[in-house]
């Protein structure tokens, strides 16, 4: 193989320039006709007199549909893999674009007499690379050596034309060497796109005249501006396309870890090596479109670091070509609906419960993953490159704390590096960082990932497991520290998964719902922040009672390690809140925890779904509820700590599970059961809180409503009512129960925004009628109204005293005027019976879910619990969220002749949990087995059908 050294650097052939050889000398097979056969046919349709514009326009078009159809064949039955498609896909742009600048040429001939004028055509891009998914641009550059005649310009809209008329995304531009070497001095983007220009066409003379002027051009100060504005770019990149790489529905070529980081990397490996521009041609055997990145055999990387570069690069465009294929566009990213298919179609199939797309994911963000860690190893070598071109000599190091150094004010281990042989130095060093408020050198991360695995051997090390105690328990909120959070690092480097093997098992890991956003391990990282920022104080203003709390927790070590343990479970079948506390007993003591501290881990991660389950879907007014739930905690300790650890798991599944609701349902849930655990609610006191919060509603109203309507409304209420609202709401259903006397208006309905609890309370006071409930969840899901909760009380008049609290699409309050107007008037109007449920809501179903969102697949499933409560049958519906879905199940429950006394309506992602507090007409709980399977088998029904009418009024 010939090789050409730059500044002392070994490069391959196959990464030198190799495109000025003839289209035909090119020797891999391509899976379509090749350019002989299109040359054959146009040459034939000549000789017919057939060479009219749609003549030849039909030739190339059935030449590129035959082409297309067997690249595309070829690549879905597996035959070939995704650079070969990508390649051949270029090869036919190639044959397009000559073909057609050979009809120009003969078309557009420059008048005789006048000067002779060249043209070189060039692929820059992605194109220029030689690599085509089926869907991308064709980007081309016309090079003219001054400004163009007429019959040029002629010539170069012919082959645009012509492309555009074939159903080609072209990008052009044309230009002077000149125009060019200027253009790129101004535009990253155009400097950019020009490193892999590749001669298609003409003058080939002036293709390589430009690779010398841009090489010129690319030298010292421009080089290292290059390098660092492509650095500058993919951090901008990523923040605007996700810049965490784990989140579900990742863009695979824009996104942190896609293809476009890896062609960054290549960019930026052979601007350190002085190959960034292609270079003249060379004599040998030519290259194709490489196989594999080039940054992998520029001798930069070690042979395993090569391996994954290419086991990457070849994953990625596999999956971006079924992306394309798939979706029938230039589609990045991969949504919910394809990914599915594309795990089917590369071959995942379900391995126990892991189903295939989950594999499939789990393979792509660990991909991902290499990706990111390839750019840690490589870039510092880069810049040391380049840093020693410029200044002629190496950085500067100055000594460091304990037996380190500081390049630039970061951390970085003394060559040689003893990282193999003393591996708790990777781990001394962060601990280092962590005490001296100093950040990682590049070389530092570069080193800790190559020698990450070396840490298995420190798995039972007592002093490395203090060492990441103390590294997970680091305040993570501070602004003012060089690195505000270490356990990202741990998980990048690898580190964490060589500690905590059954870590590794999460890594990647994917859950394939629209609830959680991101990866496993990346949710737990997630909630260690979130921990540190609750107490650190800077969710203070959102959740006082928890940073009340984390001021002063006596478990601080136990309560970190929880939220690290919580969901290390998941991804083995069962249930992850069983498994992880097991796996809680054998870590913990290894983290070096002591017996009552890990009795603790493993009890918080048994339950730490207790509170949000108990708070969102049951009813926390129920004394069954709160002592049931006090039985189970028993220790005020353990239920401070389960609060704390149920707010950071609940922040971190996504910015848009937590709201203001949920922080009042959870805080109202906390008091409750604090106040047993102190010896509080008494079955012997419930009369002394009826009797004291009926005299606080009388203090309230006495001078605002006549004493005979105060006297009138405190004979109302049954104990439940007293007990489950405030002072406040009570002298506001007081003062609507007046009014509907005074009006004798057959329905009242007000809408009250509390914005501070993220909520609008809608309250209904009318005639108890069976369906009331499914009338009124009826009309909120017509008025775009979700349900987040519900009592329903029945006065000792017969008037029902229904509350909604309510919240727009985005988890908010409603609160304009108009939008409080449109709620109560849809409500009116189907108590009315002037309102067409059914059809408001096919009309709102028509816009409800995506593509994407469907191909979630959510099973239906119904629960009947007698249990849970006292006076109650509890029933637990769990379907696919849809608009009218509370309306059709809360029919169901009506035509069951069974009455709704409290809803509590929950929705994970597309997934809905509707729990209802229900009992038969007689007051009665619903105990007859008979009964019960009827009840059951007609919800399933109504979750995926309409439910049987209502009775009528």
């Amino acid at each position: 193989m010939k090789e050409n050294s730059f500044w002392g650097e070994t490069l391959p052939h196959s990464f030198a320039d190799d495109t000025d050889k003839p289209l035909s000398d090119r020797t891999a097979p391509l899976p379509y006709s090749p350019a002989s056969s299109l040359q054959s046919a146009l040459d034939t349709a000549a000789e017919q007199g057939q060479t009219s514009r749609e003549a030849v326009l039909s030739i190339l078009r059935r030449h590129l549909g035959n082409g297309n159809a067997s690249v595309r064949y070829q690549f879905e039955k597996r035959r070939i893999s995704g650079i070969d498609a990508a390649r051949a896909l270029a090869h036919q742009a190639d044959d397009m674009v000559c073909a057609l600048a050979d009809l120009a040429a003969r078309k557009h001939e420059a008048p005789e007499g006048s000067p002779h004028e060249t043209l070189c055509l060039c692929a820059t891009g992605g194109y220029g690379a030689g690599l085509l998914a089926p869907f991308s641009d064709i980007d081309i550059l016309f090079l003219i050596p001054g400004d163009p005649s007429a019959a040029m310009t002629a010539r170069i809209e012919f082959i645009l034309y012509a492309l555009w008329d074939l159903g080609l995304r072209v990008g052009h531009a044309t230009r002077s060497i000149a125009e060019c070497v200027r253009d790129a001095d101004t535009d990253l983007t155009i400097r950019t796109a020009l490193l892999d220009l590749r001669f298609l066409h003409g003058d080939r003379v002036l293709a390589r005249n430009l690779r010398c002027a841009l090489g010129a051009d690319l030298q010292n100060d421009r080089l290292c501006d290059f390098v660092m504005g492509k650095i500058g770019e993919r951090e901008q990149r990523h923040r605007r396309f996700g810049d965490n790489p784990y989140m579900v529905e990742p863009n695979i070529k824009e996104g942190r870890g896609g293809l476009r980081d890896l062609q960054t990397l290549n960019w930026m490996g052979r601007a350190a090596l002085g190959c960034a521009v292609s270079t003249p041609e060379h004599n040998g055997r030519p290259a194709e479109a490489p196989q594999t990145p080039s940054f992998a055999s520029f001798g930069l990387l070690t042979e395993r670091e090569a391996h994954r570069a290419r086991r990457s690069w070849d994953f990625l465009w596999t999956v971006r070509l079924h992306l394309h294929y798939i979706t029938g566009r230039a589609e990045e990213r991969l949504t919910f609906d394809v990914q599915p298919v594309i795990g089917g179609r590369m071959g995942y199939a379900t391995h126990g419960r892991q189903r295939g797309v989950e594999r499939f994911m789990r393979h792509y963000f660990l991909t991902a993953r290499d990706v990111m860690r390839l750019t840690s190893v490589l870039q510092p070598v880069v810049l040391m490159h380049l840093q020693d071109q410029t200044t002629g000599e190496p950085p500067k190091t100055v000594p460091g704390p304990e037996e380190f150094q500081t390049i630039a004010g970061r951390i970085c281990p003394i060559e040689p590096v003893p990282f193999a042989s003393q591996p708790r130095e990777m781990f001394r060093l962060l601990d280092c960082g962590r005490r001296h408020d100093l950040p990682l050198h590049p070389i530092a991360m570069q080193q800790i990932i190559r020698n990450e695995r070396h840490a298995v051997t420190l798995r039972d090390d007592p002093q490395t497991a203090k060492i990441f105690l103390d590294l997970l328990c680091e305040p993570s909120a501070d602004d003012t520290k060089a690195v505000p959070f270490w356990l990202p690092i741990l998980n990048e480097t690898g580190l964490l998964g060589r500690l905590l093997p059954d870590w590794s098992r999460v890594v990647g890991q994917m859950q394939f719902d629209s609830y959680h956003i991101y990866t496993v391990d990346e949710h737990i990282v997630e909630a260690v922040r979130m921990m540190g920022q609750i107490e650190a104080g800077r969710m203070a203003d959102e959740i006082p009672l928890a940073y009340t709390l984390a001021s002063d927790i006596r478990s601080r070590r136990a309560l970190y390690v929880a939220v690290l343990l919580h969901d290390i479970g998941k991804g083995r079948g069962g249930d992850h809140s069983e498994i992880g506390a097991d796996l809680a007993l054998t870590i913990c003591p290894q983290l070096g925890l002591d017996p009552e501290e890990t009795d603790t881990v493993s009890w918080l991660v048994l339950h730490h779904l207790l509170l949000s389950q108990t708070a969102f879907t049951r009813d926390i007014d129920d004394p069954r509820t709160i002592l049931d739930l006090a039985d189970t905690i028993q220790s005020p300790e353990r239920l401070r700590l389960l609060l704390l650890l149920t707010i950071a798991d609940m922040r971190a599944v996504s910015p848009k599970v937590w709201n203001a609701w949920k922080a009042t349902l959870l805080r109202e849930l906390f008091s409750r059961v604090a106040e047993v655990l102190e010896g509080g609610l008494a079955a012997t006191e419930r009369d002394s809180r009826v009797n004291h919060a009926r005299d606080l509603a009388r203090d309230g109203l006495t001078g605002t409503l006549p004493e005979s309507s105060i006297e009138r409304f405190l004979e109302l209420g049954y104990p439940s009512y007293w007990l489950g609202f405030d002072t406040d709401t009570q002298m506001r259903h007081a003062r609507m129960v007046h009014d509907s006397d005074r009006y004798r208006s057959p329905v009242t309905v007000e809408a009250f925004p509390i914005p501070e609890r993220g909520v609008t309370e809608l309250t209904v006071l009318c005639a108890d009628h069976p369906g009331l409930f499914s009338q009124i969840a009826g009309a909120l899901a017509v008025a775009g109204a979700s349900i987040v909760d519900a009592r329903i009380h029945t006065l000792s008049d017969g008037m029902a005293l229904d509350t909604f609290w309510v919240q727009d699409g985005e988890g908010c309050s409603f609160e304009e005027p108009h939008q409080l107007g449109r709620l109560n008037h849809l409500v009116e109007q189907a108590l009315s019976g002037r309102l067409d449920i059914r059809k408001g809501i096919e009309d709102a179903s028509h816009h409800s879910t995506s593509r994407r969102m469907r191909a979630i697949h959510v099973p239906p499933r119904v629960v009947i619990d007698n249990t849970a409560s006292d006076r109650h049958t509890v029933i637990e519906v769990n379907g696919r969220d849809r608009p009218g879905l509370l309306h059709d199940v809360t029919s169901t429950l009506s035509s069951q002749s069974l009455q709704i006394s409290s809803a509590h309506i929950t929705t994970y992602g597309m997934r809905a949990v509707d729990v209802f507090y229900v009992r038969d007409l007689l007051g009665l709980k619903i105990t007859d087995p008979t009964r019960l399977a009827r009840l059951r088998e007609t919800l399933l029904a109504s979750l995926t059908s309409p439910p049987v009418t209502a009775p009528a009024n």
